[in-house]
């Protein structure tokens, strides 16, 4: 437990922005229990600014609506940001980096679990030049998208060892991988 798991919609050609324009042509049930098990697992919840700058103005009223924003709303939040003063959004908190994000981990690997993020490759990308990301999860669609921000654009070479794989009924794979140890 502790573990920072980023999770991802993503096309085949690497596209992770904007997975509502795309992706809901292949969410069922299935691929809706593979999503409420990540959530199941998180005892918070990492992101980058932007996306704590959208989120934060369309969840918080959102708690009854959507399973997704019941699990948001109550979940310990926390932001990775150099620039953001504070945090309005119930149950936020600031983090300023590398030495911040992992003495995060720590804690939480002895109360809560693991803490779970999605939505900003940028985070991500952040994440894994550190040394912070302990698990990618990648919900790999049968779709070439063919514009949008890739997860991977203008970074090294990333070596990463797969963990799970399973896919779906309708065609999206179930990818779950682990940097490799850096040597």
């Amino acid at each position: 437990m502790g573990k920072i798991v980023s999770n991802f919609f993503i096309s085949l050609d690497g596209v992770v922005e904007r997975p509502d324009q795309w992706h809901f042509p292949y969410f069922d049930d299935e691929m809706g229990q593979v999503v409420g098990a990540g959530m199941a697992t998180s005892g918070a919840w990492l992101m980058g600014r932007r996306l704590y700058d959208e989120w934060s103005q369309y969840w918080p009223d959102k708690a009854d609506d959507q399973q997704f924003g019941t699990f948001i709303n109550g979940v310990p939040k926390y932001v990775l940001s150099d620039s953001l003063a504070g945090a309005d959004w119930n149950n936020t908190t600031v983090v300023r980096g590398p030495e911040a994000v992992d003495r995060l981990r720590r804690v939480k690997a002895e109360t809560d679990g693991d803490i779970g993020m999605s939505g900003c490759a940028t985070t991500v990308r952040w994440l894994l030049a550190n040394g912070l990301l302990d698990e990618l999860g990648l919900l790999l669609h049968p779709i070439a998208v063919g514009h949008g921000q890739r997860l991977f654009e203008d970074t090294p070479t990333t070596p990463l060892r797969l963990l799970q794989s399973r896919a779906l009924s309708t065609g999206v794979l179930h990818l779950s991988y682990a940097p490799q140890p850096r040597e």
